[in-house]
Parts: C-alpha cells; structure tokens; sequence
C-alpha cells in the first residue's frame, strides 16, 4: 500500500508543480498546507504515513516543523527539501533533525524516482529509528569538493559565516556572540582559509564570502 503524504510548501507554484509531479508517480498526496499550523491540523485529522517539508518556508523553521510533527506522531516519516549542503549556514543544528529523516537536496529531484525512494523508505526509517540520511545522487566531483570543505567548518565558523551574509559588521557579531570585534575578523579570516577565497584587489573579503555563501545555499544573492 502506497505510503499517505502530507505536503507542506508555502509557494503556491511549487506546491502545485511538486504536487502533480508526485500524483504522476501514483503517490498518494492526501493534504497540502502552507504554514505549520495547518500542517498539524491536517496531520492530526488526516494521518498521513510520510510528512514532505520544504525546508525553506518564510518565516519559521522546518526543522522544527518536522520535531513538532514527531510530538503529534512519533513513527511519522519525515522527508525535507533543502537547497544547501549545510543546514548551520541556515542557522539550523543537524542534531535537531528527527531520526529517520531523509533530507534531500532539490536538484536531485532531477531523477524523480529519488524523491519516491525517500518518500518510501522515510516510514520505515522513521519506525527503525534510522540515522538521518542526505540525499545528494547528482552532486559534481566540484560540488562534492565544496561539501568536504564545507565539512571542515565548525560550528562557530559556519555561525559567523551566515551572520556576514546577513550583513552584520563584525561589531554586531561580536555583540550577538559576546566576544570581541577582533575575534569576529579572526574567524573571517579563517573561514576564508578553510574555503580556499582569495583576496581579491577587485573585492572586499566579505564580499567574496557573501558570494559564496548564497552560492552554497542555493539562493539568489538580493
């Protein structure tokens, strides 16, 4: 028996697409809500087997869309769409996934079947209590370069990495993270060690960063 899925995505035109692209491949789509209070609604009143989550809903974190759906359903399967490789560059903890979660990153949906699969499985990791999972099959020998080092960030980096993209100074990012405006350049400037950026006469450090981090994320730099 098909697996029930739950979708939840706030853009109107990718829930449609996403939605008949999944019908096409015979999976049973029984709900569709755009924030998470009708998800919750819907997962308590519908039941659905798999919830599928876009991680990148305005305003509110998927993570913890997901670990609020696990208190209403344990065993429920939980699969996110996400666009970067690192969740700490959307200021998100790997370690707050729910077990069992398979998270796939979007441009694999190349291959439909692959969100299938994880749809499929993600019930049965969910019950199992299985490690979560990313999903990345069309990742580049380039890209797969990146990840690795992007791997060799800590945590206090990749913070301080995402805070730059926002447009903090290092002022400000010495006062969210109560240390001392040369510790912020510090860690700039070993970040931009770690990820082979170098300088530029053309282009501010930071600049460059800001670049790469919308690159790495998958997003339009506005």
């Amino acid at each position: 028996m098909n697996n029930r899925v739950l979708v939840v995505v706030d853009d109107a035109f990718e829930m449609s697409t996403l939605v008949a692209a999944l019908r096409l491949h015979e999976i049973d789509v029984i709900g569709e809500a755009k924030s998470e209070n009708v998800a919750i609604n819907l997962l308590r009143r519908l039941q659905p087997d798999v919830i599928l989550l876009d991680m990148n809903i305005v305003g509110i974190s998927a993570v913890k869309i997901a670990v609020n759906m696990r208190k209403v359903n344990q065993n429920i399967g939980i699969v996110i769409l996400n666009s970067c490789s690192d969740l700490r560059l959307m200021g998100e903890s790997n370690d707050d996934v729910p077990v069992g979660a398979k998270i796939l990153i979007k441009k694999s949906i190349v291959d439909f079947t692959v969100l299938c699969t994880a749809i499929t499985e993600s019930k049965i990791s969910a019950v199992e209590k299985h490690k979560v999972v990313w999903i990345d099959g069309n990742a580049s020998f380039q890209e797969q370069g990146v990840l690795a080092l992007m791997a060799h960030l800590t945590n206090t980096q990749a913070e301080v990495l995402r805070l730059v993209a926002d447009g903090m100074t290092n002022a400000q990012i010495g006062r969210t993270r109560y240390v001392s405006e040369k510790s912020v350049e510090q860690v700039i400037s070993r970040v931009a060690q770690e990820l082979n950026v170098q300088p530029d006469g053309n282009m501010n450090m930071r600049v460059q960063l800001v670049g790469e981090y919308f690159r790495w994320l998958g997003a339009p730099h506005h």
